[in-house]
């Protein structure tokens, strides 16, 4: 256990926790700007199982953003690049090179202990929800814009879900998708804070965004904690 003893001293996570990391199984939705750290993360913590699910292949605009990636893996797919640059011997790690979808959404869902938004848009975003719903699943939220980002954790303990938050799903799915820009440090903000979350459910430590959701624009470096 050398390789976890700096996070095992931690009274809140301790071998017990450190037990439960090592035991559960995690589905990451994506791995680009959010994934990225998500995934260097949880490797790190120790999750016994973590699933990444990518349709994407790397290109030069993502790597401003997308830290698991170099320029000599241009054109690869992510979640096999991804693999690499996240493994661990003691963890498995599941890749699917796909969109994530009604036909295998729910399939994978049930393969895995939660579901973490690594994502960019709102459909699939409200999928994950339902089938967390459905499967009784908890789903750990976030999403990023220019310098904004958002994070929250749903269906966890009767807590609210995505639904609660945005119920509109019609106006805000049939907007025209686009291109936005953002700076690469705010994936990373959010990412790291959707890790978190997922280490405090998974180990039962601390307080979980649940039935909160925080926010943060780093121009400002204004941050705040809506409760619902």
């Amino acid at each position: 256990m050398e390789r976890y003893s700096r996070q095992i001293m931690l009274p809140e996570i301790g071998n017990e926790g450190q037990k439960k990391l090592s035991e559960a199984s995690v589905l990451l939705v994506g791995v680009g700007g959010l994934g990225s750290p998500i995934s260097l993360y949880l490797t790190g913590a120790g999750i016994g199982r973590i699933g990444l699910i990518d349709a994407d292949v790397v290109s030069e605009s993502n790597l401003q953003r997308q830290v698991l990636y170099t320029e000599q893996e241009i054109g690869l797919p992510k979640v096999e690049c991804a693999k690499r640059q996240a493994l661990s011997g003691n963890i498995q790690i599941d890749t699917y090179q796909e969109f994530f979808s009604e036909k295998n959404a729910m399939s994978l869902v049930e393969k895995y202990d939660l579901v973490i938004d690594g994502c960019d848009n709102f459909a699939t975003r409200y999928l994950i929800n339902d089938c967390c719903v459905a499967a009784g699943k908890p789903y750990i939220y976030g999403t990023i814009g220019e310098f904004f980002g958002q994070a929250s954790v749903f269906n966890y303990q009767g807590g609210m879900t995505y639904r609660d938050l945005y119920p509109d799903e019609q106006e805000l799915t049939s907007k025209p998708r686009t291109i936005n820009g953002v700076i690469g440090v705010v994936p990373g903000i959010i990412g790291c804070i959707e890790a978190s979350e997922t280490i405090k459910v998974i180990t039962g430590c601390g307080k979980p965004l649940r039935n909160r959701l925080f926010t943060i624009d780093v121009l400002s470096m204004q941050s705040e904690i809506l409760e619902f």
